[in-house]
């Protein structure tokens, strides 16, 4: 028994071609309305899909079945077929298989038939999800992609590309940190491990010695992580090098009292104790330790390039609670892929303060900049010269928001 599927532009075409092609053994099982032809689901027509089925054995000629005796024939025909079950189960699935292969090549009703992608797109949308953006952010480039250039254009993949990395550009949001009014405050959260001690050191040696724009901080610096081996004496030792005063609070009336002592300072940094994302109750504690700041506090968050997409969501989410105003991005020189930080920072519209690339201090740490992070996009040729030249005013200690 041999199974077959036949199209043309009319149900008499349709039968002429089984005929010509299988005689009279064939027997047309069911048939329906398909559209054929065409480019790309483009000027195809209406036609005729039939399906059925013929036996390598000659069949005998017998007298025309009156239209009443068609079902019955059919069914006698399959009884004595051995095993014959299978016969209409696999024509029923053929059919449904065809049928969901021409239902993702054809539009709904109404609906537009979808674009094949220019071989430009394809590459650049690759090039996204290797540098690991998040799959909205990847689509939002391609379909921005698509309304932006012309199919000339898209020839050109050099142009293309570098159009893109400055849309990249584009979506990195800044946040200027800027010592206008004393003291300016800023409170460092995040979870354990990222670097939040080393890096509240950085900023302590670069407003209280280096100085910027030549004009040297007064700066003090507060910790309230007396829980984790070491972390007191680490801070202190970075204080005692830099000659910069660093006090130990544990409760929210000691916080404040010691705000309340640094009011003619220029800047108080304070750090914190790592918490899990997942520690709901010790990060409610310490919100509440950290109210002792005062409201004119900035909540910076401390977040690892190297965290896995679905720990930046979650750990954006809970830390939101502090009231979190920037993120300061800590270990880029530990990974080569930074999308995932960028696409999520973007789609939660969080700007970033500072990045720090190293251990060392002060030097590794530096206020955020666009070029900084598009240089870090692997596999694309970004123009570094161009990128300069376009982000040049856009360093989180100035005020621009990018």
């Amino acid at each position: 028994m041999q199974y077959f599927i036949e199209q043309a532009a009319t149900h008499r075409e349709a039968e002429a071609k089984v005929r010509q092609k299988y005689g009279e053994r064939a027997r047309i099982m069911s048939h329906k309305s398909v559209r054929i032809g065409g480019f790309l689901g483009l000027f195809s027509k209406e036609g005729v899909e039939v399906t059925g089925y013929f036996s390598d054995e000659p069949v005998r000629r017998e007298a025309p079945k009156r239209n009443t005796d068609v079902e019955e024939e059919k069914k006698k025909i399959l009884g004595s077929v051995k095993n014959d079950k299978t016969m209409e189960m696999v024509l029923k699935e053929l059919q449904e298989l065809r049928e969901s292969l021409r239902g993702e090549e054809r539009p709904a009703r109404g609906a537009a038939a979808p674009a094949q992608n220019h071989p430009t797109i394809d590459r650049i949308a690759e090039l996204l999800r290797h540098n690991e953006f998040i799959p909205e952010y990847v689509e939002e480039m391609v379909n921005r992609i698509r309304s932006e250039f012309s199919i000339d254009q898209l020839d050109d993949f050099d142009h293309v590309e570098r159009q893109v990395v400055r849309w990249i550009g584009e979506t990195i949001r800044l946040s200027p940190f800027e010592v206008k009014q004393r003291p300016k405050i800023m409170v460092l959260v995040g979870p354990t491990g990222v670097g939040k001690t080393t890096s509240i050191a950085k900023l302590a040696a670069i407003y209280g010695i280096q100085g910027v724009d030549g004009v040297i901080s007064d700066v003090r610096v507060i910790t309230i992580d007396n829980y984790r081996i070491g972390a007191k004496e680490q801070i202190e030792t970075y204080g005692h090098i830099m000659n910069i005063p660093v006090t130990c609070v544990e409760t929210f009336d000691e916080l404040r009292k010691q705000v309340a002592l640094y009011r003619d300072v220029d800047a108080v940094f304070v750090d914190t104790v790592g918490k899990s994302p997942r520690d709901f109750a010790n990060l409610g504690k310490m919100n509440s330790l950290l109210q002792g700041c005062g409201g004119a506090a900035e909540i910076h968050l401390a977040l690892s390039a190297t965290t896995k997409t679905s720990d930046l969501q979650q750990i954006l989410r809970q830390f939101e609670t502090f009231g979190t105003e920037a993120v300061v991005i800590t270990k880029l020189d530990e990974t080569t892929r930074v999308g995932n930080v960028i696409s999520v920072l973007h789609q939660n519209r969080k700007p970033i303060s500072f990045i720090t690339d190293g251990q060392g201090v002060p030097q590794d740490i530096e206020p955020a900049s666009i070029p900084r992070l598009l240089i870090n996009l692997e596999g694309f040729s970004v123009d570094r010269e161009d990128i300069e030249q376009r982000f040049a005013q856009s360093r989180a200690t100035e005020n621009h928001s990018g």
